[in-house]
């Protein structure tokens, strides 16, 4: 029975939720955020770190806060950052100023697939904690009891082989019981590297132009969650 290890943006929602919904959510509730928390532990050593990472010693958090806003729109792929961003998603979720929005065909897939005995996995750039939050936060409803795993870069990139060797290793099954699915053909050429079966993610509301014959590696192509037969 195959686990299958899911990829969220551009897989199980679409990457304008996070570009056009969360990214500006937490872009425009920073300064807030700092100004009420800024002196909470958990809050104040990721401002700290940031203050070295930019060099800025014990700077008044208002230069704190520019620096992670200026990442946000670089689209950094930061550690302080994915925290703090994940603290300003819980607040919004719990305040219900969002819901995650997953393609129709995503919850019905899931669910059926763990019915049906497959283990599910997440791994995503996102912070493992901003991965509960939105699988917990769905427009379908809280879907992390169906969820055996949660991962993040902190196994590896997503484009390095030894991070899906990481995962397998950690979910105690052999590569080959692996089947990752992602809208990235880098990340899904690295998965196989590593062993894992793969299936292509090419949903049209993401990517209009189909990526037909070599544009897909070599990798199986589906156009939502309906179409995979996980033991195929």
């Amino acid at each position: 029975m195959s686990t299958i290890l899911t990829d969220i943006e551009g897989t199980t929602s679409s990457i304008s939720f996070v570009k056009d919904v969360l990214f500006p959510y937490a872009r425009a509730r920073l300064p807030g955020f700092v100004s009420t928390h800024g002196q909470r532990p958990e809050v104040r050593r990721w401002l700290d770190a940031v203050a070295i990472e930019i060099a800025a010693g014990a700077c008044q958090d208002a230069v704190i806060v520019e620096a992670l806003q200026g990442w946000i729109d670089e689209d950094r792929k930061h550690t302080a950052l994915k925290a703090l961003q994940g603290m300003v998603w819980e607040a919004g979720y719990r305040d219900g100023d969002f819901t995650a929005p997953l393609y129709p065909d995503v919850a019905p897939a899931l669910r059926a697939w763990h019915a049906a005995g497959h283990r599910l996995a997440v791994y995503s750039s996102g912070s493992v904690p901003a991965q509960k939050l939105l699988f917990a936060h769905t427009d379908a409803g809280d879907l992390t009891p169906l969820f055996a795993g949660f991962f993040d870069t902190e196994v590896g990139g997503k484009r390095d082989a030894a991070s899906y060797r990481v995962i397998a290793q950690a979910l105690g099954q052999p590569p080959g019981d692996l089947l990752f699915l992602s809208d990235v053909v880098a990340e899904l050429d690295a998965a196989r590297e590593a062993g894992l079966r793969t299936v292509l993610l090419d949903r049209r509301d993401d990517y209009p132009e189909p990526r037909l014959g070599e544009a897909a590696h070599g990798h199986v192509r589906a156009e939502s969650f309906a179409d995979i037969a996980p033991d195929a």
